[in-house]
């Protein structure tokens, strides 16, 4: 399976799913966000696949949705079943019994850092930088992000960067616990590669049991989080917070809100 949006390739038991859309920080429009759905299915079913490898092509590791197509939805498609279906991706990464490992480099943002979330481990550049700005735009991060984030690195510093807008470095990140290990830019793809791979070669139903037990202690109700995060993002696209927001940004003037 390949497409020149996401390239997917099997090696040595390893799923590698690269983001290809380097000119825009792999941001995701509509047509990526499908084909990356279709790759992460291939990558989390497909026979020979032992660990899978997410990644992507030029400075960054994704961006996060579009600004460009925020908010818009194809003809007839409510925010409530959009909303969904990115969502459904994320919880088959956190519950399929296959390991996923994240190799970030540059920007992973709103979107694109709730994919790093959803890995079991993710090794950084240097270079990466994490950060949800979704509250900035009159929303809420609605794919795992509030859910997971707090769940690494406690409710405060969730605080700090989904509601303070703080970006994180690839050194406090790895202080706080959102990354496992950070490596120079130009080990980035050896090391998460090698780490895959040693994944791939271990015994895979033993693997798999370990996943399942280890996601047992911490995960709690993350389900109902997902739902949480759904009906808050539903309710938001439809809110004053939320226009206002969006053209007092393309009109290039601060925003007014009417308050509570």
């Amino acid at each position: 399976m390949s497409d020149e949006l996401v390239l997917t390739e099997l090696v040595d038991g390893v799923g590698v799913v690269t983001f290809n859309r380097p000119d825009r920080h792999n941001a995701m429009n509509d047509e990526m966000s499908d084909v990356a759905r279709r790759a992460m299915n291939w990558a989390l079913t497909a026979p020979g696949i032992r660990c899978v490898l997410l990644r992507g092509n030029g400075p960054s590791f994704c961006s996060g949705r579009d600004t460009t197509q925020l908010g818009m939805r194809v003809e007839g498609e409510a925010d409530y079943d959009f909303v969904r279906r990115a969502q459904q991706t994320r919880l088959d990464m956190l519950e399929s019994p296959r390991p996923v490992v994240a190799a970030v480099q540059g920007a992973a943002l709103g979107g694109g850092m709730e994919i790093a979330l959803a890995a079991d481990i993710r090794v950084a550049a240097t270079t990466a930088r994490f950060g949800m700005p979704e509250v900035g735009f009159g929303l809420v991060p609605d794919t795992g992000g509030t859910q997971v984030l707090t769940r690494l690195i406690g409710p405060a510093r969730a605080k700090l960067i989904v509601i303070g807008g703080e970006r994180i470095d690839a050194e406090t990140a790895l202080a706080w616990g959102i990354v496992e290990k950070v490596v120079a830019p130009d080990a980035l793809a050896d090391e998460s590669m090698a780490l895959a791979r040693r994944i791939a070669a271990a015994p895979p139903m033993a693997v798999s049991m370990a996943k399942l037990l280890i996601d047992q202690a911490v995960t709690g109700s993350i389900r109902d989080g997902f739902v949480g995060e759904l009906n808050a993002q539903v309710a938001l696209f439809a809110s004053a917070d939320y226009q206002e927001a969006r053209a007092a940004r393309r009109e290039g003037r601060p925003p007014i809100y009417r308050g509570q």
